[in-house]
């Protein structure tokens, strides 16, 4: 991911602020940050500015993280190249060299203030909103998704490997356990989910999600709290065969089943009730849980729901993404009705 900071300072020192965005690879925004800091120096306000930063870069889950600012001074002495010798500073830099050593890699580059705009437009709305200066913020969400409020934040991580995922067969309310591989993912999810931070974790019933998320427990120092509304599809007769198998033993049904998501497998349970079920444990979890973070261990059907209620899309998102093994997602929920994807099928974890 990249990170882009700013701070400023009407005075110098004086009404200071700072404005950080994430970006992915790609270019698309991930996450924004922007605070008054009330009277403080101009690096004082670049610093938090990084700080923020970086900690929402680890809030989304990066292990790579590009630094880009238009500070020199902030540029150098977190590359090393010069020293911290004023005494208000060293704190700050000490805060964001621990947040940088919980990524794999770090870099850091200085751009032209033309190409730091964006975080220098933060920085100078929260300058403004501090002083209580009317802006666009001021009647109009600061986040370019439109949404108000704090959100719920859902990391979604999928259970590690089973005899069954890895023949590629329906495995929905059949209670297998991880494989040694899949025990191995786990513990990969773990040690990288211990670098983030949530509140609670909360898992399937089933024995899978439990193994996964007593990794994360024991890597987090967190108790499990189980959840019946995150149990994977009951795939009925479907049970364990694998596509083409269910789909030889009920062909009429099966091809119905793939584009009507009010069909259910003979004895077992439609993508429309799975959907119904989950939206229900969605809407119980964000009222007891406002505003915080949680982890929330499921399968794929549950998690590629709990996206498509993100993304606001149809039935036929179940069936054109992937969710691999052990893999991160993340979606947050605004008090406003409004949502967010911000990161899908991550498993940097597992390389």
């Amino acid at each position: 991911m990249v990170v882009e900071a700013d701070g400023g300072s009407r005075g110098n020192p004086g009404p200071a602020g700072y404005g950080a965005a994430v970006f992915a690879t790609d270019g698309s925004l991930l996450a924004e940050r922007a605070e008054g800091l009330g009277t403080t120096t101009n690096n004082v306000a670049e610093y938090q500015g990084l700080i923020a930063g970086l900690t929402a870069a680890r809030e989304l889950g990066a292990t790579a993280v590009a630094v880009r600012m238009d500070s020199k001074l902030v540029v150098e002495q977190m590359s090393g190249r010069w020293q911290v010798r004023n005494e208000a500073l060293k704190p700050l830099a000490a805060t964001a060299r621990e947040l940088a050593d919980g990524f794999d890699e770090v870099s850091y580059a200085w751009i032209p203030r033309a190409q730091n705009a964006h975080a220098d437009r933060l920085a100078n709305q929260a300058m403004d909103t501090q002083a209580g200066k009317p802006t666009p913020t001021d009647t109009t969400p600061t986040r370019w998704t439109g949404a108000t409020g704090t959100p719920t934040r859902l990391l979604l991580l999928r259970h590690g490997q089973t005899e069954l995922s890895g023949e590629r067969r329906y495995s929905g309310r059949g209670d297998v356990p991880l494989t040694d591989a899949g025990r191995q993912q786990a513990k990969a999810a773990a040690a990288r989910l211990a670098t983030l931070e949530f509140t609670a974790v909360i898992s399937s019933p089933l024995g899978r999600a439990r193994q996964t998320a007593a990794a994360v427990a024991a890597a987090t120092g967190r108790q499990v709290e189980v959840h019946e509304g995150l149990v994977e599809t009951d795939f009925g007769d479907w049970e364990r065969l694998t596509f083409l198998e269910a789909a030889e033993r009920d062909p009429e049904l099966h091809r119905r089943w793939l584009g009507d998501p009010s069909v259910a497998p003979p004895n077992g349970e439609s993508f429309d009730t799975v959907h119904a079920r989950v939206r229900q444990a969605r809407d119980e979890l964000v009222q007891r849980h406002a505003g915080e973070t949680l982890l929330l261990v499921s399968h794929v059907t549950p998690i590629k729901s709990l996206l498509r209620m993100g993304l606001d899309a149809g039935p036929s998102l179940l069936f054109r993404l992937h969710l691999d093994l052990a893999s991160l997602s993340v979606v947050e929920f605004y008090p406003d009705g409004n949502a967010s994807v911000r990161l899908v099928n991550d498993t940097a974890h597992l390389s």
